[in-house]
């Protein structure tokens, strides 16, 4: 049956069925409830949807498997059985694929970002799809369709899964687009389409995110850089919201009509995605089937064209960016001081506070972006204003709790534009530990992924791999924390971030000189910079706030003595001042530079501090 599929794809255009979860969801399954699993606990109401499609004309029925992998599965408790589930799902499809009916097992994204982007490996994820394809192999499908996927480095890894499962199956690999026919990550028909046949994929195609007519226009772009087999499986239209209902308007008669356009633009597999029934696959077999003929006396394909490739620019030396950069490229001891931005919107205090610190001799400003995710003036027109009035540069921090992918794109754009040049990227501390603890998280990416979309920013590219005119030239810092409760796992996530781009990380509050440099040995002798973070406590209740409710902060035994034994305030002061510079004294030879943090905005202990560092 797969040598039989392929056949049939180069001579003449097959039709495949439209909308499982749709069909489901009309027969009573709610949308709350693992539909996968509704192949063991109601295997007939997957086989009703089949026989409907195949009543229809569908030629090729895919299995009720598009989130049947284990990471989705693990969220119903459910990821033990990813192969009985799929191994059942090909069983049902098989036994309603009557008459030379296809079946193809459905496999669809993970729901988790993958490297570059996250914290999870193409191994891990490739290991992943491998569990789902051997189920599906099991329960007997003819092919694979990989189906809407947004990122091209996840496809691969599906591609390669199935693959190992099965050398001999077809695979049929579907991007996902927005409007402008871009996958969701924002790389171009091209690109995607060129990157798929030169990793194998048999059938190469777009399914979900829009209607029929983007898709035609993608399906031209698609044909310039690749001769195999195309696929198409649009949307019953763009989804809208009436009466608190989700109406798909694209009606069966208008997705006939593009039938036509399909074919004669290359489409060899047709079918139809959410939102589309038996009676759209009904309209869409009668095209089919009226324009066979005319296929197998078409003319030939247009010949192929090789898509560019765009390996971006290199950016400007460390040392030509900023200061900052300057110091950390030519061996300099740069001092950052942390000023949190107002909580209102009147900044001159912070100016002033700024002014001080650049007459002291201090480096960059370091501006938190929201630190223990408090509600204030937002970092970055506060880092503008550091430095177009009080004259010094700010370091900006950026995390990523608050923003999507597209936005911090943006973000980091306009700071560009602003010029900001110097970065720590992190990952953010959860809206519970702040203000607004009800506030709702992004977390699109980590500082891991974010990393990586700061380096491919610096070498003109955005997101999708597209050019972008021109390189953003930041200086990429990362945070570190050597008290971490799982220091293997810190380590790696240096290691990646080092990998992904940074180009210096900058500790927690060191409180414990011997524990620090033993984390700094397992970093390895060829580390980026380090600059290490310092805190002159306050007060004996400032050191016990750090120790018990600052995430990845804590305080050494020892230093708590010293502040309980310290007498009365101006002496807790003294002591924690002391210790401050008794700590960079210790470290000057083992780091190179420090970030200072000013409890409560006191900036009249830099002096002190610079001067320690400064030897």
């Amino acid at each position: 049956m797969a040598h039989d599929l392929l056949e049939h794809l180069r001579e003449a255009p097959l039709v495949a069925d439209g909308a499982m979860g749709t069909m489901l969801n009309a027969k009573g399954v709610y949308i709350n409830r693992c539909y996968d699993e509704v192949n063991l606990s109601a295997p007939e109401l997957v086989r009703d949807v089949h026989r409907e499609y195949v009543r229809a004309g569908a030629e090729l029925i895919q299995t009720n498997t598009f989130g049947a992998n284990p990471v989705k599965l693990a969220r119903h408790g459910l990821d033990e059985r990813t192969e009985e589930i799929n191994r059942r799902a090909g069983e049902l499809a098989r036994e309603e694929a009557r008459g030379g009916v296809f079946v193809a097992g459905s496999v669809g994204p993970l729901g988790i970002r993958i490297e570059p982007w996250g914290p999870t490996s193409v191994a891990e994820a490739r290991a992943h799809f491998l569990r789902q394809a051997r189920g599906l192999v099991e329960g007997g499908v003819d092919a694979f369709v990989l189906e809407t996927f947004g990122d091209l480095t996840e496809a691969h890894a599906a591609l390669e899964a199935v693959r190992e499962a099965d050398p001999g199956l077809p695979v049929v690999v579907q991007m996902t687009i927005d409007r402008s026919g871009c996958s969701l990550y924002g790389t171009p028909p091209e690109q995607y389409g060129s990157r798929l046949d030169g990793w194998g994929a048999d059938v190469i195609g777009v399914n979900c995110g829009v209607g029929p007519h983007t898709m035609l226009e993608v399906l031209g772009h698609l044909r310039r850089v690749t001769d195999r087999p195309l696929s198409v499986q649009p949307n019953a239209g763009p989804p809208r919201r009436v009466d608190g209902r989700t109406i798909y308007m694209c009606s069966p008669d208008y997705l006939e009509k593009f039938a036509r356009r399909f074919v004669e633009a290359g489409a060899r597999l047709l079918g139809g995605c959410c939102g589309t029934t038996p009676d759209h696959i009904r309209a869409l077999a009668k095209a089919v089937r009226r324009g066979r003929a005319t296929v197998r006396a078409g003319a030939p394909a247009p010949p192929r064209v090789e898509a560019p490739e765009t390996p971006g620019v290199a950016p400007l030396p460390l040392a030509a960016r900023s200061a900052l950069g300057r110091a950390l490229a030519e061996g300099g001891h740069p001092v950052l001081a942390e000023l949190l931005p107002p909580r209102g919107c009147d900044p001159t205090a912070v100016i002033e506070k700024a002014r001080t610190l650049a007459a002291h001799g201090v480096t960059a400003i370091n501006v938190p972006d929201g630190a223990r995710a408090s509600a204030r003036m937002g970092h970055l027109a506060l880092a503008v204003l550091l430095g177009r009035e009080a004259g010094i540069p700010a370091v900006l921090h950026y995390c990523c709790r608050d923003r999507n992918i597209l936005g911090m794109q943006a973000d980091l754009l306009g700071a560009a534009a602003l010029g900001i040049r110097d970065l720590i990227l992190i990952t953010g501390d959860p809206p519970i530990l702040g203000d607004y603890p009800d506030a709702t998280a992004v977390f699109d990416v980590d500082s891991i992924g974010l990393t990586n979309i700061v380096a491919r920013l610096n070498h003109g590219l955005d997101v999708g791999g597209n050019p972008l005119g021109g390189t953003t030239n930041f200086v990429i810092g990362v945070g570190l924390n050597p008290t971490a409760a799982d220091l293997d796992r810190e380590v790696a996530r240096y290691r990646w971030k080092v990998e992904a781009g940074a180009e210096y990380a900058v500790t927690q509050p060191v409180f414990d000189v011997e524990a620090f440099d033993g984390f700094l040995a397992r970093l390895g002798p060829r580390r980026i910079p380090v600059l290490a973070g310092i805190w002159p406590l306050a007060s004996l209740k400032n050191a016990e706030f750090l120790n018990t409710e600052v995430p990845g902060c804590r305080v050494a035994d020892a230093v708590m003595r010293r502040m309980a034994e310290a007498g009365d305030a101006v002496a807790q002061r003294r002591t924690g001042l002391a210790i401050a510079v008794e700590t960079i004294r210790a470290l000057r030879g083992r780091v190179q530079g420090f970030q200072v943090s000013l409890p409560f905005g006191r900036v009249d202990v830099v002096p002190e501090l610079v001067a320690a560092a400064r030897g």
